[in-house]
């Protein structure tokens, strides 16, 4: 009684939509059906608080809904066969209650048929007697198969297996319905065979199609021949739909010619009559008489039935007629909408009146009860205009914008005629698709973007972004750069941007030094079609970082070389030697540059002003200071980190501008006086020269003794030897010598010019020399004075100088040096003293050049050449000489580098060995 009560005020309460679902037979459970919360324009999640119910008639609850998201599956597999049996069409009602507030929704299931089912027969095998006289061409009713699927996947032919006396026929009824038929095509003997085994098969037309057979017994009887005759082939009957069990329909009636059991007649359903029908109505065997079982839950207005009347014979022999029963209507059914046609999404620029639904609305009700009128809410932009019989179309009425609304639930609710009316309702959803009508927009017509030189390539800088209102590819914003040049290259060049973002990276490094700033354009393009655009401009502003080290404009250097500047040697305190002048390319504080006085090969001599770099001298200058110095300037910015550049300025202290600059590659200061190489060094050097000033006497001691013991007192050397190794100088008629003194120039192969002085001794071998004016020399005088008595050491240029020195003496201060025991050997014409004296040396009086050219002599050979002064001869003519000897002929073996010239000659025999100068110091 509750149940009824609340189903009841159900009814009574608004019903809010209708949906129909459509669902194959034996779908698995699980399986999802659809949303019903987004088909009926529920929200899910209000579902459980407002305690929503699936109540329905069936037994089983199929379908399960999800509480939270509102999704409709299977949760029973539905068999359409067990469900429905025959039904042409088989549905399953549902109805959602939702409380708070009360809302009934309505739920149809379509059940779909699946070939799932073989065709099969009531019976496991079929009995059919026949009369042996029977001749061919009789025909026997054989039995239809039964197959519970619909349409095609129903049964569709019969087949039977190959016999010599009999073969398959199909009829049609008067309805269009076919039936097999056993013809006999050969008479039977029962004699020869009294049972005939054939096999029926059924085939439906499903994909793969079904069979089905069943055994069929043919018995070859001698029986009854005549078969019972109903009074009409067809009999038509009326009831109402509603009408009770046990309620008589019709009563039909045959007759048999046959007397007995063979003329008893028994009535029955056909086997062609469907299951539902003979379960939903009786025929009792005897009367005839077909009666209400049960309920009349028909779709169909006409129900259709064959009766087989059957005599008692032993042969059996049958007839049927056709039972048309008309079901008269009841307004119990509502009317169903079904949408036939649907555009969604349409376009939101779609003109009024385009037709967006074609709607189809029955009612299974005749008459009256199956009219329906149909209507949709005002406050939408669409409109309901009826088509053809039962069918609507929704069009639209007035203006989309997508923008505004995407889209509307269209209730259509559908209402019979009959009495009491029934509703129906249906939401159908329509979306509105976007067209291309908006164009991309900015946030700003402008924006700046800061970064710093040297960047990466591919640096990110920034990301442009524009919106559009539109969807899909209307709505897809697309960028790219607008061809564009800056500073004599293309945009491309410098900057690339994301298609997909919006993103600006830079293609290259950027130079602040070169280009300081730039703008340019970025476009937004959506997909649409025709495609919308809008652009922005962009200003870069590159920064600067310190990138640049100073450059040194002043002074500046060639090919490697030291700038060099000159100072007076008197320059004044505070004089300005040069200005160092830089430049940087950077900006700001990375360009400010400040001068420092990075080395100085004497920090008290200069200084520099560090914001001008002006080099000035701190004091003035000292005739002590060293000729040439060099300063290293550095040039620094005040860039983070800070860079840094040097010059080298070589400042020479001089007067006047040389001809040649020095030097200046080398350190510029003095070497230390001591350090421990130059210890070393000069001690080296000081025992080396002691060694040798010790050798040097003992050979002066051993050449003492060998002069004492020469008998010669005029010359050191034999006569012969004399005129050998004698040099002529000629002197010209007018020259002239300083008192006491006579120079002689020699030119040969020798690198420095050395000047030799000798100490001549007048004897009786040079009288010839006037003791008046020695100055004068008479033309033709010769000097002769042994070659050993002057020796070449280290001979470094191509001139040989000798200047002899010329003195008178008395023959008392002879005598009495000999007699203090003189080392002037007797006999000796002159004293030959040889001093050398590098560099190039001016002398008094007139040089004379030697007549012959002297050999290249080695260094440091004491013996490698000499001169003697000795007493002059008198010639002819007008010029004068001196004669200096050769140099001796080489050793019979060789020397080493500095041995003494003495013991050459001491190896060369008593020749070489007797001359009796002195040697020299």
């Amino acid at each position: 009684m509750r149940v009824y009560l609340m189903v009841f005020c159900l009814i009574c309460c608004t019903a809010n939509g209708q949906v129909v679902y459509s669902i194959a037979e034996e779908t698995e459970r699980g399986a999802s059906v659809g949303n019903i919360a987004k088909d009926l324009g529920i929200d899910a999640a209000t579902l459980s608080a407002r305690k929503f119910r699936m109540i329905t008639g069936s037994s089983k609850q199929y379908f399960n809904i999800n509480a939270s998201t509102g999704a409709l599956s299977v949760n029973e597999p539905i068999d359409r066969e067990q469900l429905c049996e025959l039904k042409s069409a088989c549905l399953l009602n549902y109805e959602l209650v939702l409380e708070n507030p009360l809302e009934l929704y309505r739920m149809e299931f379509k059940v779909l048929d699946i070939n799932d089912n073989s065709p099969s027969f009531p019976l496991s095998e079929y009995h059919i007697n026949v009369p042996e006289f029977l001749s061919p061409g009789a025909r026997f009713t054989l039995p239809n198969a039964q197959d519970l699927d619909e349409g095609t996947n129903s049964v569709q032919n019969y087949t039977l297996n190959s016999d010599e006396h009999f073969h398959l026929e199909m009829q049609t009824r008067g309805d269009g319905s076919k039936y097999p038929e056993l013809v006999l095509k050969k008479a039977l003997d029962r004699e020869q065979q009294a049972t005939h085994r054939l096999v029926l098969t059924a085939k439906d037309g499903g994909d793969p199609p079904k069979s089905g057979d069943v055994p069929v017994i043919v018995t070859v009887l001698d029986t009854n021949d005549n078969a019972p005759q109903f009074e009409h082939s067809v009999y038509r009957a009326s009831i109402l739909e509603n009408s009770p069990s046990g309620t008589l329909v019709v009563q039909v009636h045959a007759t048999d010619l046959d007397e007995g059991p063979n003329g008893e007649v028994r009535y029955s359903f056909s086997n062609t009559t469907s299951a539902d029908l003979q379960r939903m109505f009786l025929i009792h065997p005897h009367t005839g008489e077909v009666t209400v079982n049960g309920v009349l839950a028909v779709q169909r207005p006409l129900l259709e039935m064959l009766i087989e009347a059957r005599d008692n014979g032993a042969f059996g022999l049958s007839s049927t007629a056709k039972l048309l029963v008309e079901i008269t209507d009841v307004n119990n059914h509502g009317p169903e909408i079904t949408i036939t046609s649907l555009s969604s999404p349409i376009p939101e620029d779609a003109a009024p009146g385009t037709v967006i639904a074609l709607l189809s609305i029955m009612d299974k009700d005749p008459g009256e009860n199956g009219k329906v009128t149909c209507q949709i809410p005002d406050n939408l932009p669409f409109q309901l205009k009826p088509s053809l019989e039962s069918y609507y179309s929704l069009v639209t009425n007035g203006l989309l914008d997508r923008e505004l609304i995407s889209g509307y639930n269209i209730t259509v609710t559908a209402t019979d005629l009959g009495s009491p009316p029934i509703t129906t309702q249906k939401t159908l959803w329509v979306q509105i698709s976007d067209v291309n009508d908006n164009p991309p927009v900015f946030s700003a017509d402008t924006f700046d973007v800061f970064v710093e030189e040297n960047n990466p390539l591919g640096a990110f800088l920034y990301q442009v972004s524009a919106s559009d209102p539109d969807m899909g590819e209307n709505g897809r914003v697309s960028y790219v750069l607008r061809n564009a040049t800056v500073a004599g290259s293309a945009l491309a060049s410098l900057l690339s941007v994301s298609l997909a973002n919006g993103s600006i990276y830079a293609k290259r490094a950027f130079d602040f030094e070169q280009l300081r700033s730039f703008y340019f354009q970025v476009e937004a393009k959506d997909n649409g079609s025709p495609a919308l655009s809008a652009a922005i401009t962009v200003n870069v502003y590159i920064s600067d970082q310190n990138d640049n080290a100073p450059a040194i404009l002043y002074p500046t250097s060639q090919n490697g070389s030291v700038a060099v500047e000159v100072v007076p040697r008197l320059a004044d305190e505070d004089y300005l030697v040069t200005k160092v002048v830089a430049d940087d390319e950077d900006n700001a504080q990375n360009a400010w540059l400040s001068y420092h006085l990075a080395h100085s090969s004497d920090s008290t001599l200069f200084h520099l002003a560090p914001h001008s770099g002006e080099l000035r001298t701190t004091r003035s200058m000292r005739s002590t200071d060293f000729l040439k110095h060099k300063v290293v300037v550095v040039v620094r910015d005040h860039g983070d980190p800070p860079l840094s550049s040097t010059v080298t300025v070589g400042i020479l202290l001089a007067d006047t501008l040389p001809q040649a600059l020095p030097d200046f590659d080398d350190s510029g200061e003095p070497p230390p006086l001591l350090n421990a190489t130059n210890i070393y060094l000069i001690i080296s050097l000081a025992c080396v020269s002691c060694i040798f000033a010790a050798f040097l006497l003992f050979l002066a001691i051993v050449r003492l003794c060998r002069c004492r013991t020469c008998c010669c007192s005029s010359c050191c050397c034999p006569a012969d030897e004399y005129e050998k190794y004698c040099y002529s100088v000629h002197m010209l008629p007018s020259s002239h010598l300083p008192p006491d003194m006579l120079e002689v120039t020699g030119v040969g192969k020798l690198t420095h010019t050395y000047l030799y002085r000798a100490s001549v001794g007048l004897g009786h071998s040079n009288s010839s020399i006037p003791n008046s004016d020695p100055g004068n020399i008479p033309s033709g005088s010769r000097l002769k004075v042994p070659g050993p008595c002057i020796q070449v050491q280290q001979v470094q240029s191509d001139r040989l100088s000798a200047v002899l020195v010329l003195q008178q003496r008395s023959r008392g201060g002879d005598e009495g040096r000999r007699r203090r025991g003189s080392r002037t050997p007797p006999g000796s014409a002159a004293r030959v003293r040889g001093q050398r004296e590098r560099g190039p040396r001016l002398t008094e009086g007139p040089q004379h050049v030697l007549n012959r050219s002297q050999p290249r002599l080695k260094a440091s050979s004491p013996a490698s050449s000499c001169a003697a002064a000795g007493a002059g001869e008198s010639g002819s003519g007008q010029s004068r000489s001196l004669l200096l000897p050769p140099p001796p002929p080489p050793p019979p073996r060789s020397r080493r580098l500095g041995q003494p010239a003495s013991m050459d000659r001491a190896a060369a025999g008593p020749e070489a060995a007797s001359g009796c100068c002195s040697p020299l110091a």
